[in-house]
């Protein structure tokens, strides 16, 4: 396990050199590393499998992030100004998918495995595209968190769906439903409020000991989440629903964040050493349709939408450019269900993913303000 790593992370840090030279995102190149070390091709990698095991923390410890950031009055704050355009676009690029996917002749889930991974945009590339300190871009700004806000609630919710009724095939389980979910809400308020706010309010001086605190409640609630039958990701995005409101909770976020992407490397790295390079020669032009059709629909449908409520049109078309692309999202949907779908309908999916994700990022990054442009014009932080 050990050599894996090492390997991976070399090789992650050379091809990400490369990658940021040609202004690309750094998930395209832990799934090339995946592809590139993977059984298929070097082969480097003998233990695949407990690789991944050990990258599903990191979408636990993702969706405690996620969890952290949504307090029930941000919510709230959000929904009056993108409910509509982030409930339209959703539901319109869940067609498309479900559409393509239908043409090319995949099964009745696989397309809509296929319509539900093409109806988000990246939420890493958004933010991290987006400058932080230009004023006229503050508007803007908040449009594009919002719209990823409210999509990252709505792939939650696809994501835990497809955990217990595709992934797992089990059918609807109505006890879970009725007993488990509540009872786990249940748990996460009484704990937060009579453990975890006495022990923050008498001990909060002691980072180490805030950090801590934090990462053992993500994955007790994980944990309880399990013994009920439900997922540990739904467990840690109910923990960190819990702790929104703490004054701690952007210091602890900001500290867990590289935790996190320690092992979602891991995880993007196992997703790509799942890939045949030979099937995917056979799908190519799956993905390659399929990623065109999205990078030139998205700007065109979320401008016409925020048109619709009253944007002017050069603010809808850039957050159009910049929202133009798949999700890490489809990323996770696909790790569920890749015992489900077949390797034709997964590698479509994942190709359309990453291509989308390498276009978009060069339409940002050469016509819009951004870190990291090529000219100093665009260039800002």
């Amino acid at each position: 396990m050990i050599e894996s790593i090492v390997l991976i992370f070399v090789a992650s840090t050379i091809l990400g050199s490369i990658a940021l030279y040609l202004r690309q995102p750094l998930i395209v190149v832990y799934v090339a590393v995946g592809c590139l070390l993977g059984p298929f091709a070097l082969a480097w990698l003998p233990d695949v499998q407990v690789v991944e095991n050990v990258g599903e923390i990191g979408i636990i410890f993702l969706l405690f992030l996620i969890g952290l950031e949504l307090p029930p009055n941000k919510i709230r704050a959000i929904l009056g100004t993108t409910l509509i355009t982030a409930v339209v676009s959703s539901i319109l690029f869940f067609g498309v998918g479900f559409g393509a996917g239908q043409f090319f002749g995949f099964s009745q889930i696989e397309s809509v495995v296929c319509g539900i991974a093409m109806m988000f945009s990246s939420t890493v590339l958004g933010v991290k595209l987006l400058p932080r300190t230009v004023l006229h871009h503050r508007h803007i700004g908040e449009i594009v968190i919002g719209l990823l806000l409210l999509q990252d609630i709505v792939a939650i919710a696809a994501i835990f769906y497809l955990d217990s009724y595709i992934g797992r095939a089990e059918g609807l389980n109505w006890w879970l439903i009725i007993g488990g979910i509540p009872a786990l809400l249940v748990f996460a308020y009484l704990g937060t409020k009579f453990l975890i706010w006495p022990l923050l309010s008498r001990f909060d001086v002691f980072s180490e000991y805030t950090f801590l605190l934090f990462i053992g409640w993500c994955l007790l609630v994980a944990g309880l989440a399990n013994m009920l039958g439900l997922s540990l990701a739904l467990g840690a995005f109910v923990a960190g629903v819990a702790l929104a409101n703490s004054p701690a909770t952007q210091g602890v976020a900001h500290t867990l964040a590289p935790l996190r992407d320690f092992f979602l490397v891991l995880f993007f790295v196992s997703i790509g050493a799942q890939i045949n390079p030979q099937i995917v020669l056979d799908v190519a032009w799956q993905a390659i349709s399929l990623a065109v059709v999205l990078v030139a629909l998205k700007p065109v449908v979320f401008r016409w939408l925020l048109k619709w409520q009253g944007e002017h049109r050069r603010i809808g078309w850039e957050v159009g450019i910049r929202l133009g692309q798949c999700s890490e999202f489809s990323l996770l949907v696909l790790f569920i269900v890749a015992t489900t779908i077949s390797q034709e309908a997964m590698l479509t999916i994942l190709g359309a993913t990453v291509l989308s994700m390498v276009i978009s990022t060069y339409f940002v990054v050469f016509s819009y303000k951004n870190p990291i442009a090529p000219s100093e014009r665009l260039r800002v932080e």
